[in-house]
């Protein structure tokens, strides 16, 4: 028998990709070991449509969960390795980068300042 695979939250609604692009924002299916999230820097020189990839995806997790705790689930290591440390953070004390059920959250207060076009109009907290 093979191992075990790890349960896989679906976020549901979410497209596989971000539109017009081949940057991932969800994955099909759970691996056999999760990908350890960890946090990636961010360079200035970093092209538009990495900044357009990340603004995407953050604003799917703001309309989605707010500043609410949200499971990793099926959401790309990838993407959220660009995030992770500075918009998304860990929602509780513990933090398991190798778990699809970690909690995370989305850090308001940072996308107000790295990415206030997700915020524009909406009253802040």
């Amino acid at each position: 028998m093979g191992a075990k695979v790890p349960p896989l939250f679906k976020h549901r609604g979410f497209p596989e990709y971000v539109p017009g692009t081949d940057h991932k924002v969800t994955i099909r299916r759970a691996g056999k070991e999760p990908t350890p999230l960890r946090a990636r820097e961010r360079y200035r020189d970093r092209k538009a449509d990495m900044r357009r990839a990340d603004a995407f995806f953050l604003a799917l997790l703001v309309d989605e969960y707010g500043d609410a705790p949200f499971a990793r689930g099926n959401l790309d290591a990838g993407r959220i390795n660009w995030l992770l440390g500075r918009e998304i953070v860990a929602a509780k004390g513990k933090f398991d980068p190798a778990s699809y059920e970690t909690e995370l959250r989305v850090d308001l207060d940072a996308v107000r300042v790295s990415f206030p076009e997700i915020l524009e109009g909406r009253p802040a907290k």
